[in-house]
């Protein structure tokens, strides 16, 4: 029958009586699962012929057409709401469908193209695997680009000294450069994260069918498919420590998770502190300025918005909302089995989408372009009166601080006061020296 494109609709039953159960949102599973389900489906296929278990030519049928599957053509028949049964059962028989059907009428959704298979192990394999091919793939990159961007900037404004600022308040100076070091090394420590998490990501759950005791399936099968899956993507995956662990528990993705939602809350600090110090231009901080990429206002004319760093912390407030999601889903393991993967499914997947759009779009657009406005950070380092904490070693904390309290009380500087009160010249040159002060380990 035709479908409303006009395109012939290639799955069956199953997968009709699904669509009609779960009109929910209207948003169907992710396309990087169902791409993994044909993925893992031609690969058992072959597996399964090469044990003597299924029909070579019926594997090589089944193969090709779930190539078709993980190529991306056939993503619109998979139209079954990703709120579904809890398992993935749906989304499963559906791939079994469309790939029977390409196959030709010898080929059993069941009997052939789910061979050796269980949804409860099929489909959460297929979960995690797409989630570490795109964090793989496509986040880790975009991560990696965004700290070389922000290290640069840090060497480009090594020498940019400013103030510091600690609970809003004005601090000991520092570098500008050395600001965004910071932020770099935050990106870095949240490419570390994710690696650590990858190797129990792909620990995947096949061979353990429908309880983990991998009934109906060959003894050799998982590890024959694994080994071909790998060496097919380069991607690390491995059997699991426990396959009823496996089954029944989603951990290596809520860990995975949590370590997204970590680089949610770095990219809202680096994010609030770039748009912070670009803040102005004439009553703000404007420290730096930004690239200018639109207008900031219908009507105010010459407004210009921080819109990079607005875009990336509404990313981050939605992966944090995901997480929450994804653990309360990780909670859903009763006995053998979770029942929350396609919930989970969705937040991980789109939370690795959104970072990942997000580190390339803030690295491209915002922190390349980004200029340090070096005399306005000059004027704060000099304004700062806690620089004074420098004069400590040489006339002690009780009298610095008289000399802090009656320069923010006149008006004037630490140097006209620090002079007036008795203290030397050469003791002022040497204390007040704001770049050796932000580097005091570095002269």
């Amino acid at each position: 029958m035709a479908g409303t494109d006009e395109r012939q609709e290639l799955w069956g039953g199953e997968t009709t009586k699904a669509v009609a159960n779960f009109p929910v949102s209207g948003e169907p599973i992710p396309a990087p699962v169902a791409r993994w389900l044909g993925r893992i489906k031609g690969a058992a296929a072959r597996v399964n012929a090469d044990l003597g278990l299924l029909d070579a030519g019926k594997a090589e049928r089944i193969a090709a057409a779930a190539s078709r599957i993980v190529a991306g053509e056939l993503d619109d028949q998979f139209p079954i709401d990703v709120f579904q049964t809890g398992s993935g059962t749906s989304s499963n028989m559906n791939a079994n469908e469309v790939i029977a059907t390409l196959a030709g009428e010898d080929v059993h959704a069941n009997d052939d193209v789910n061979m050796g298979q269980s949804s409860n192990d099929v489909f959460p394999s297929a979960v995690h695997l797409a989630a570490l091919d795109e964090i793989v793939n496509d986040l880790l990159p975009a991560m990696d680009k965004l700290a070389a961007s922000l290290e640069a900037k840090a060497e480009e404004f090594d020498d940019v000294v400013k103030s510091g600022r600690t609970h809003w308040m004005d601090a000991v100076p520092v570098t500008l450069g050395q600001e965004f070091g910071g932020y770099a090394a935050q990106v870095r420590q949240g490419i570390e994260r994710l690696q650590d998490a990858l190797p129990r990501l792909g620990r995947i759950p096949l061979g353990g069918t429908a309880t983990g005791t991998g009934l109906n399936t060959h003894p050799e099968f998982a590890a024959r498919v694994r080994e071909l899956l790998s060496k097919e993507t380069g991607l690390p995956i491995s059997e699991p420590l426990d396959l009823f662990e496996a089954t029944a528990a989603r951990d290596g993705i809520v860990e995975v998770s949590g370590a997204l939602k970590t680089l949610a809350v770095s990219l809202t600090k680096i994010a609030n502190d770039i748009r912070f110090l670009g803040s102005g231009p004439r009553a703000g901080l404007a420290e730096i300025a930004l690239p200018e990429l639109q207008k900031g206002s219908s009507i105010m004319p010459g407004k210009v918005n921080p819109v990079m760093a607005e875009v990336v912390t509404q990313v981050a407030a939605q992966v944090i909302g995901n997480d929450t999601a994804i653990a309360i889903g990780g909670m859903q393991g009763h006995f053998e089995l979770n029942v929350f993967v396609p919930l989970i499914a969705r937040n991980v997947l789109d939370s690795v989408k959104l970072l990942a759009s997000a580190c390339r779009l803030f690295a491209e657009k915002c922190v390349d372009g980004i200029e340090a406005n070096r005399e306005t950070c000059e004027h704060y380092a000099e304004l700062t009166l806690s620089a004074a904490t420098a004069l400590n070693p040489y006339i002690g904390y009780d009298r610095a601080a008289e000399i802090v309290k009656e320069a923010a009380a006149s008006g004037r500087s630490l140097r006209e006061v620090a002079r007036e009160k008795g203290v030397e010249d050469s003791v002022l040159d040497d204390a007040l020296d704001y770049h050796a002060m932000a580097k005091p380990h570095q002269q």
